[in-house]
């Protein structure tokens, strides 16, 4: 009976400390979770705002496809201006004085060859842009694009966002998630994930990780 009551007290002892452990362990590997993805989803919604920034400038406007945005990025190209001489050549910029010619000339480059630069992304890492990393595909950032009034004036906006929901792993840090989205929305006023612009104003479409 003695030998019983031992076992049981063994195996009760066991469960306490798994339980205590879970405890401590769980919300380290969450924030760790956490910081190790939002990186990576921070990192590509980067490259999706340089996008549409190029996107506006050239269209005056911020688009809501992806395909659309896709398409600028790989087929698409700007404008852009540079010096034809060095401006310290007294002897060149008297020529194009003459000439009546100004030190700039445009000249067209390929979208994909410069916005991200010093970055190169590939056709296929342009083409899953919409993904959020981590998530084998299986979701999509959420973008929307619309104009806004800002003092008078009609003005392009633009928003992209990623909740946690989308790219955590909602069944092993169930608790934890509600308690980071609830930090979020009532202690910082922010959005709960990662995001930039919005479609509430133009605000320089900032991200709420900056």
């Amino acid at each position: 009976m003695k030998k019983i009551a031992q076992i049981i007290l063994a195996v009760v002892i066991v469960a306490l400390v798994y339980v205590i452990y879970d405890q401590i362990s769980t919300p380290i590997k969450f924030e760790n979770e956490l910081k190790a993805k939002k990186a990576k989803v921070i990192d590509r919604i980067k490259d999706i705002r340089t996008a549409q920034r190029a996107f506006k400038s050239k269209y005056q406007r911020f688009t809501g496809s992806f395909d659309t945005l896709a398409a600028f990025i790989l087929t698409d190209t700007l404008e852009l201006e540079r010096k034809i001489v060095d401006e310290d050549d007294s002897v060149a910029m008297a020529q194009l004085k003459k000439m009546g010619k100004k030190n700039i000339e445009k000249f067209k480059i390929a979208v994909i060859d410069t916005i991200f630069s010093p970055k190169r992304l590939s056709r296929q890492d342009v083409e899953d842009l919409r993904y959020i990393p981590t998530t084998d595909k299986q979701a999509q950032f959420i973008m929307e694009a619309g104009t806004a009034v800002a003092s008078s004036v009609t003005v392009p906006i633009v928003e992209c966002r990623a909740p946690y929901k989308l790219f955590l792993d909602t069944v092993a840090y169930r608790q934890e998630i509600i308690n980071q989205i609830d930090d979020d929305i009532n202690n910082f006023n922010r959005y709960p994930g990662v995001k930039f612009g919005s479609m509430e104003a133009a605000n320089n479409e900032a991200g709420n990780w900056e």
